[in-house]
């Protein structure tokens, strides 16, 4: 953005100068001789150039912070859309590990529920003791046969 462009326009030219004085000023000013007037006029241009500087200097130091605030506000839509893509990754990752919780759950159930049933079949708790005892012993056996 251009700041001439931006700045309104020249009221206080030495073309408007004296048209706008006569027309808005509540006291005229009176002077003893010409000169004292054009020096005094000199004076007025002087503060006026130096506050529409000082208003055009501070009209960049805003937009230059405007621009700072936009580029600041990109970036943090550029982080917050990162982090939306990676919540949806992460979601979606979350969402099939449930699944596969649910179906190890479900295999386990169905393995217990087997396991139960075979237990009753092979005669109770007792019988099945005792085959796991004479497996054990199996398996202890085997083991010192082959390392001996």
């Amino acid at each position: 953005r251009d700041i001439k462009s931006s700045s309104p326009p020249n009221m206080f030219s030495k073309n408007n100068h004296h048209k706008e004085r006569s027309k808005y000023s509540s006291v005229p000013h009176f002077s003893d001789s010409e000169n004292d007037d054009s020096s005094s006029d000199g004076g007025e241009d002087d503060f006026i150039s130096r506050e529409i500087r000082q208003q055009q200097l501070q009209m960049k130091q805003q937009d230059e912070g405007l621009e700072m605030l936009g580029q600041s506000a990109e970036r943090l839509s550029k982080i917050s859309l990162g982090i939306h893509e990676e919540l949806g990754h992460q979601n979606k990752m979350l969402d099939e590990m449930e699944d596969d919780l649910e179906n190890a759950t479900t295999n386990m159930n169905l393995v217990t529920m087997k396991t139960k049933e075979l237990i009753k079949k092979s005669g109770g708790k007792r019988n099945f003791c005792i085959i796991v005892i004479l497996s054990i012993i199996v398996v202890v056996l085997l083991f010192l046969i082959v390392y001996s």
